[in-house]
């Protein structure tokens, strides 16, 4: 590449901040001519290419360019020390080509029109309002735990294989999309991490690869919590960024669904959600309602944190800081914190649809 275009690609990467400032600031505009407009004819086309393959495309991408990058530092080391500033230009060249492929292709979703404004919703809650749906999620969780397994100290055991969740997740979406028009998923591509491991000590369910939309989830999750990330993961798919929004798509598709299953892996999740909420203000209240719970939940639960405890590692906080710095950057004060600010969108929804 000659000098003169480097440099300019390099230089790109001013103009396109200033641009997604810019638009990001218009989050009528994103939704109207990206979110609603290009994104889906993008997203559509890749899964459409990947979809059908077995394994990941982009993880494949991902290994392939991790290796040439330490091919690269490796065999031209000396290179790179004779001539640094040259190096410096590379290096702000490529990231100027990611940050211009990675808004193109998913990325300015972060700054769209909030899910509650499209479901005409409220996404604030009050203390007793929080507790009323804790205990209605309690009953719900209790009586969905107990029928599927007729014994209130057993934890559920999902029975399906993964790739049958994933396609009872596809399904879900299908059914939702008679509600909320706006949730229609096509031309499925969600598959099994290769990266499930390395993602288990991340502390990551599953992720979204924005250069070939294809949805990964981690293969090692306990399996009463996957269909609510497969449910997560497709809500990036279809253009929310948010993760407090696709953490409440996933919610609502599994909920609505018709298996009890998957039910029980919403009621359970939504829960927790909740229950965490109150054990920040009062440790009290919380341990309360804990009690209340069937110990076959409580054993899920105990799956749960288990899972989490085997992958513990002293690298995770330095990735959930890495993490939530690149989600303020992209429009999440809250950075990894907007996780749980899924309690008020369920709190909002339910308000106008109780269970």
């Amino acid at each position: 590449m000659k000098d003169n275009l480097r440099k300019g690609i390099a230089l790109a990467i001013l103009p396109q901040i200033l641009f997604v400032k810019w638009f990001g600031n218009r989050p009528e505009w994103v939704e109207q001519y990206y979110s609603k407009g290009l994104y889906p004819e993008i997203s559509g086309l890749f899964r459409w290419a990947f979809g059908w393959i077995p394994f990941s495309i982009g993880e494949l991408v991902y290994s392939l360019l991790l290796l040439s990058i330490l091919w690269y530092l490796v065999h031209k080391w000396r290179h790179i020390k004779r001539k640094p500033f040259r190096f410096l230009i590379n290096v702000v060249a490529v990231l100027s080509v990611f940050y211009f492929t990675f808004h193109l292709v998913w990325g300015l979703n972060y700054y769209r029109r909030p899910i509650a404004e499209n479901l005409a919703i409220t996404d604030s809650i009050t203390k007793p309002e929080l507790l009323k749906l804790t205990e209605r999620l309690i009953q719900k969780t209790n009586t969905l735990q107990f029928s599927l397994t007729g014994d209130s100290t057993q934890m559920v055991n999902v029975p399906y294989p993964q790739e049958e969740i994933f396609q009872k997740t596809v399904y879900g979406y299908a059914e939702i999309k008679k509600r909320i028009p706006f949730l229609t998923y096509t031309n499925p591509s969600i598959k099994a991490s290769g990266y499930s491991t390395l993602s288990s000590y991340l502390g990551i369910g599953g992720y979204l690869n924005p250069f070939t939309n294809e949805a990964q989830v981690n293969a090692l999750t306990p399996a009463f919590r996957l269909p609510v990330i497969s449910g997560h993961e497709i809500g990036h798919q279809i253009g929310y960024a948010a993760e407090n929004e696709t953490n409440f798509i996933g919610y609502l598709v599994t909920v609505r669904h018709k298996d009890p299953y998957f039910q029980y892996s919403a009621y359970a999740y939504a829960l927790s959600h909740c229950l965490s909420a109150i054990a920040r203000e009062n440790e009290t209240e919380f341990e309360q309602l804990y009690s209340t719970l069937n110990n076959g939940v409580k054993a899920n639960y105990q799956e749960l944190r288990d899972f989490y405890t085997r992958y513990e590692n002293p690298f995770e906080p330095i990735f959930e800081s890495v993490f939530s710095t690149f989600l303020k950057a992209n429009s999440q004060a809250d950075g990894i914190q907007s996780y749980g600010r899924v309690v008020s969108l369920m709190v909002g929804y339910h308000k106008k649809h109780p269970i």
